[in-house]
């Protein structure tokens, strides 16, 4: 059985007592005027032996967890395999480590995933929460467990959140669209009950109705590729065909594309397609897509810097964040303007 080194080798190794050890590896050796050349050799020291913390043990003495848990609605999203990329690794130059749990989307799995977490010698929870449902999440919060919703939140409850602007993004996007000549544009949407979601669809219709559009589309339940597809060929067999389709996340809009071509219609020439979120990969499809990017880097980073001063200063402020989009032009929408 591989030995794991201790605070005892270390001291044997380095020629210090176990207390002088100790207090250089809890961060209280200038508390005690230790020298930084005492505190050097014994972090050599430590380095060499190969010494890991006792996680739990430093929870005993300190009362504070240095592990987060972080759950998504599904990993096989590139938009939440990102987010969750980001927060581990911004985590991580904090010294905390990530518990990653995935819902799958499903509010029932969520509920378990919680459970389960929090049940672990965690600090907080960063989470990504699947619909209108709070009440577990706020019986934590109530037990002092800090908690941030990122992405998706609640609106009118007391936990803190991090997100974009999903009005403003949706608004830009439909706004763009009209002032490229269409009106006759289709939504597909993501997950209904969700802020983003709700939110995405007020700045379709509102960007419509203050142009004095009145007649438009708005179909779809998940923020899935198979909602795209499905709901693309539903679109296709209508009377009219949408000149555009505006879809509310990249996922969506990989099934609208997959639709499109199986039936042999082209983007922008025939329909122009404009998507909710980024991701590098987009730039080389054919045509390049036209997107509202959201700034999940920054997000991601606010969300951890959030939760991490809750847990180690147990702040108690309610944090409330929205970021701004941006519209990047690409070559997936046709100017009808000249038609």
């Amino acid at each position: 059985m591989l030995h794991k080194s201790n605070i005892v080798d270390i001291a044997e190794k380095s020629g210090f007592s176990i207390t002088t050890v100790s207090r250089v590896l809890n961060g209280k050796a200038d508390k005690y005027r230790i020298s930084k050349t005492t505190q050097q050799k014994i972090k050599t020291t430590a380095k060499e032996l190969n010494y890991v913390p006792n996680e739990f043990a430093q929870n005993l003495r300190t009362g504070k967890s240095k592990t987060i848990a972080l759950i998504v609605p599904s990993l096989k999203n590139p938009f939440f395999a990102e987010i969750a990329s980001v927060i581990n690794l911004e985590a991580r130059k904090s010294d905390f480590i990530t518990l990653i749990g995935d819902s799958n989307d499903s509010i029932t799995i969520e509920k378990e995933e919680v459970k389960q977490l929090s049940s672990r010698s965690i600090g907080g929870m960063i989470i990504v929460p699947c619909g209108k449902e709070y009440n577990h999440l706020l019986n934590l919060k109530e037990k002092g467990l800090p908690i941030v919703c990122i992405d998706r939140y609640f609106v009118d409850q007391d936990i803190c959140y991090v997100s974009s602007d999903n009005y403003n993004g949706a608004y830009s996007a439909t706004k763009y669209l009209i002032e490229q000549g269409h009106t006759n544009i289709a939504c597909i949407q993501g997950l209904k009950d969700s802020v983003p979601n709700i939110e995405r669809v007020k700045g379709f219709k509102d960007a419509l109705n203050d142009n004095g559009i009145s007649s438009y589309s708005v179909t779809g339940d998940a923020f899935s590729e198979q909602n795209g597809y499905l709901e693309t060929k539903l679109l296709l067999h209508n009377d009219q065909k949408p000149t555009a389709i505006f879809a509310f996340s990249n996922t969506i809009a990989m099934g609208v594309i997959k639709a499109l071509k199986e039936e042999n219609i082209h983007i922008p020439d025939e329909i122009s397609l404009i998507t909710f979120d980024d991701n590098p990969y987009l730039d080389y499809i054919e045509p390049p897509l036209t997107r509202i990017s959201q700034p999940i880097e920054e997000i991601c980073k606010i969300a951890v810097k959030i939760l991490i001063s809750k847990i180690q200063d147990d702040d108690t402020t309610p944090k409330k964040v929205l970021l701004k989009t941006n519209l990047i032009i690409k070559d997936s929408v046709k100017s009808l303007k000249s038609n």
